[in-house]
């Protein structure tokens, strides 16, 4: 009796089959995407930071354009516009935009520490950790 002989697989097919067998294997492992803690008042050291950098945004009318604007002591300060609020932490059906806390030299590295304005309703939250942690202004 003759021996059976595997299949031949293609390249494309073994590659596919490999594929997805990591990805399941990674889709069983994966850890649940955490969830950012909401406080309806801000209470740490850096949210009297964040105040003052939102009463200078708020002079600015809150840009919505990304980009670098200036600021206090020959510094800049950067906006990264629209946040989209895609983990849904803040309240849904809203525009939120995004601005930096701490101002720097022109073009400097950003930091994680953000505030995020609701332009129609005035609600503003500070981020200490970049979307981590939203702390009520």
């Amino acid at each position: 009796m003759p021996t059976p002989q595997r299949p031949h697989l293609t390249w494309p097919a073994r590659l596919t089959l490999i594929l997805a067998t990591l990805v399941s294997l990674i889709a069983v492992n994966a850890p649940a995407p955490a969830q950012a803690a909401v406080y309806s008042t801000c209470t740490q050291t850096r949210c009297a930071d964040a105040r003052t950098a939102n009463t200078i945004w708020k002079s600015k009318g809150y840009p919505t354009s990304a980009g670098w604007y200036t600021w206090t002591g020959g510094l800049y300060n950067y906006t990264g516009g629209r946040h989209y609020n895609r983990e849904g932490q803040l309240p849904t059906n809203a525009t939120y935009y995004e601005y930096d806390v701490y101002p720097r030299p022109r073009g400097a590295a950003r930091d994680a520490y953000r505030i995020v304005v609701n332009r129609s309703t005035g609600a503003t939250w500070f981020t200490p950790d970049h979307y981590a942690n939203f702390y009520r202004l």
